[in-house]
C-alpha cells in the first residue's frame, strides 16, 4: 500500500503522487517491489532487510541515495502476551524525494515530532526521532508493567507472574540490542553529514539525537538490570522457601518416626522388663517415652531454627 505526502507549512499532508515529496510503502506487494528495485535502483537485499524484523540497522551509500535501515518497537498488543517485538524500517533519501519502507504498521504524521520541518532531511531525521521516542515509551511501559507483576509477587508468588517477568526481561534483551544500532546508525550519519549535505540545523539536531538515544539506551539498560536483578532475587527466595519447608517436612517426620519406633519396639512379642499382664503401667510408660521423644525432638528443632 502506497501513501504520499508533501510539505505544508512545516508539516505533512496527503497528496497526490506528482507533487509527493515522501513515499511510504506498507507491506509494499510483488508489484511495488519491482518498481522499486528496477525503476528506482533499490537494492532488493535491502529492501527485503527493511521487511526483516530480525535486519540490523546500517546505513549503506549507493549510487543515486542513500539507503538506511532503522528499529522500532512494534506496536502492543494483549495477544502478545507480555512480548514487546521489534521491527525494521527502511528509509531510501534522494535528491529530491524520501521512500520510506515498513511491514504492517503506520507512523502518527499528526505528532509535535512532525512539526516544523523544511526539507525532505528534515522528514528523514523526524523519523528516526520518532524511533527514538517510540522506544523510550514502550521503556516506560514496560516499568509500569513490571511494578505492577512485584506487587502481585509480593501478595502471592505464581509461576505466572515469574514468566511474565522472564518475558519482560527478554524483550529488554532486544530493546537494548535494538536501540544500540539505532545509536550506530544515527553516529554513523552524523559523521557523514558533510557528504550527505546537511545544513547545520540538521546537525543540530543529530547532535541532540546521538544524546537522546544514548540516553535511552542507558535506560533500557538500567531496566534490564533491574528487571534481571529482580528475577534472581525472587528465583533464590523461591528456593530458600523450598528449601525451610523441606526441613520442617523433615522434623515432622522424624517426629512420627521416633515414637513409632518406640512403640513398636514394645509391642514385639518377646520377653520385655515390664509387666506383661494384669497392669497398665507398661502401657502409660511406652505412651510417655514416645511422648517425651516428639517433645525433645520439637525442642532440639527450636533451638537450632529448623
Amino acid at each position: 500500500m502506497l501513501k504520499t505526502f508533501q510539505l505544508n507549512d512545516g508539516k505533512l499532508t496527503a497528496c497526490t503522487q506528482e507533487c509527493s515529496q515522501l513515499y511510504v510503502y506498507i507491506n509494499p506487494d510483488e508489484q511495488e517491489k519491482t518498481y522499486l528495485t528496477t525503476e528506482l535502483g533499490i537494492d532488493e537485499h535491502t529492501l527485503n532487510s527493511s521487511l526483516d524484523p530480525e535486519e540490523v540497522g546500517r546505513v549503506e551509500f549507493e549510487a543515486n541515495h542513500l539507503a538506511t535501515i532503522i528499529k522500532k518497537p512494534k506496536k502492543y498488543s494483549s495477544k502478545d502476551n507480555f512480548i514487546f517485538r521489534i521491527s525494521s524500517i527502511g528509509l531510501f533519501l534522494f535528491p529530491d524525494k524520501l521512500i520510506l519502507i515498513f511491514n504492517d504498521e503506520d507512523l502518527i504524521w499528526e505528532s509535535r515530532i512532525f512539526s516544523k520541518m523544511h526539507s525532505i532531511r528534515d522528514i528523514f531525521i523526524r523519523i528516526i526521532f520518532s524511533c527514538v521516542v517510540h522506544f523510550e515509551e514502550h521503556l516506560k511501559v514496560i516499568r509500569k508493567i513490571s511494578e505492577e507483576i512485584e506487587q502481585e509477587i509480593n501478595q502471592a508468588v505464581s509461576n505466572k507472574d515469574l514468566m511474565h517477568m522472564f518475558k519482560l526481561s527478554k524483550s529488554l534483551v532486544y530493546y537494548v540490542d535494538a536501540i544500540n544500532s539505532n545509536s550506530k546508525v544515527i553516529e554513523r550519519l552524523k559523521m557523514n553529514s558533510g557528504k550527505l549535505a546537511f545544513d547545520q540545523d540538521v546537525n543540530e539536531f543529530l547532535d541532540d539525537l546521538i544524546i537522546e538515544s544514548s540516553q535511552c539506551y542507558q535506560q533500557a539498560v538500567s531496566y534490564l538490570e533491574v528487571l534481571s536483578g529482580m528475577t534472581d532475587a525472587w528465583a533464590s527466595i523461591i528456593n530458600n522457601n523450598l528449601n525451610i519447608r523441606l526441613k520442617r517436612l523433615t522434623v515432622v517426620s522424624i517426629c512420627i518416626m521416633t515414637p513409632t519406633f518406640i512403640v513398636s519396639l514394645f509391642s514385639m512379642n518377646v520377653e520385655l522388663p515390664l509387666p506383661q499382664h494384669g497392669s497398665l503401667l507398661s502401657f502409660w510408660l511406652v505412651t510417655g517415652m514416645a511422648f517425651v521423644s516428639v517433645v525433645g525432638l520439637l525442642l532440639v528443632g527450636y533451638f537450632k531454627k529448623l
